[in-house]
């Protein structure tokens, strides 16, 4: 969702042209127009692959313009990599939103008028400050890509469990202990990213996610996986590596998509070799993830 530099502005800029606009027309005996503004930022919006969109990225924004909100007709908005603290309840007035991009501001908190954008497929709020999750956020029930990476968030709200049009969930690098269980309402799961939390375990209700194809939960202190997890028929990658894995559920033979042992953090297959594995699991899957299946199944 970049935009091109001649095509945004900053703050300052804004502000400016406000003054200006106001000055002019205080000379003719006139009020300024209190959509002039909001004009001028229409004038950088662009059509990309059909939608209305905008871009402020790295515009060293600390609060977003109030005209902004003015644009109800936006439906991609990137304001990514500015400094913002917090977003004005009038976020909910854009309500053809489809895509917004908050990555890395220092955002706190959501608004709980976040609700309002009903139309809102793809959130990115990765790289905050965020400690909570708005319940909210719950009734944006059309949502099929949310980020919430490398914040500071310990659960998810129970209302989450109506997105049931979401894909991929990344809850990467922040502060949960337990999945939270709203995620295994999430049925239409197809990504799953809990790397470098605080999980120890992974509850039996992991096979809920009968979608799922990619599960990431590196860099966590999970010391077994339930055997539920090995329903998951159509996982393809599962990466478990830097655990406390000592062994695996003997129907793990099940999972026949992963297909290998994976090393490359991006490739398909079982990441697990990084644990603590005791023999004769270790010595097993020196022959391979074939050898490990052969080890497993019942004779």
């Amino acid at each position: 969702m970049g935009g091109k530099q001649s095509r945004s502005f900053s703050n300052k800029e804004l502000n400016e042209e406000s003054v200006s606009r106001g000055r002019k027309c205080a000379g003719k005996d006139e009020q300024p127009s209190l959509s002039s503004a909001a004009e001028r930022i229409r004038r950088h919006t662009t059509v990309h692959f059909g939608y209305s969109t905008l871009s402020l990225a790295m515009r060293a924004l600390d609060e977003t313009p109030s005209e902004l909100w003015e644009l109800r007709e936006l439906q991609k908005l990137n304001l990514s990599m500015n400094c913002l603290c917090s977003l004005p309840p009038a976020l909910g007035a854009l309500e053809n939103l489809v895509i917004l991009n908050l990555w890395g501001n220092n955002l706190s908190s959501l608004p709980a008028e976040i609700s309002l954008l009903k139309k809102l497929r793809v959130l990115f709020a990765c790289r905050n400050r965020l400690s909570e999750v708005p319940e909210e956020l719950g009734s944006c029930t059309c949502l099929e890509v949310l980020s919430l990476a490398n914040n500071q968030i310990t659960c998810l709200p129970g209302s989450l469990a109506a997105m049931h049009n979401l894909t991929k969930l990344n809850l990467s690098h922040n502060r949960i202990a337990h999945i939270p269980t709203c995620v295994y309402s999430m049925k239409g799961l197809v990504f799953l990213h809990l790397a470098c939390n605080r999980l120890e375990t992974i509850a039996d209700q992991i096979q809920d996610l009968v979608n799922l194809k990619i599960l990431i939960v590196e860099g966590n202190s999970i010391h077994t996986l339930p055997k539920t997890l090995c329903f998951l028929e159509s996982l393809e990658l599962l990466n478990v590596d830097f655990n406390d894995l000592q062994n695996v559920p003997m129907e793990m033979y099940l999972l026949s998509r992963l297909g290998r042992l994976a090393c490359h953090p991006l490739d398909k297959g079982l990441h697990i070799i990084h644990n603590p594995l005791l023999k004769p699991i270790q010595e097993v899957l020196q022959g391979g993830l074939s050898a490990l299946y052969n080890y497993l199944k019942p004779t």
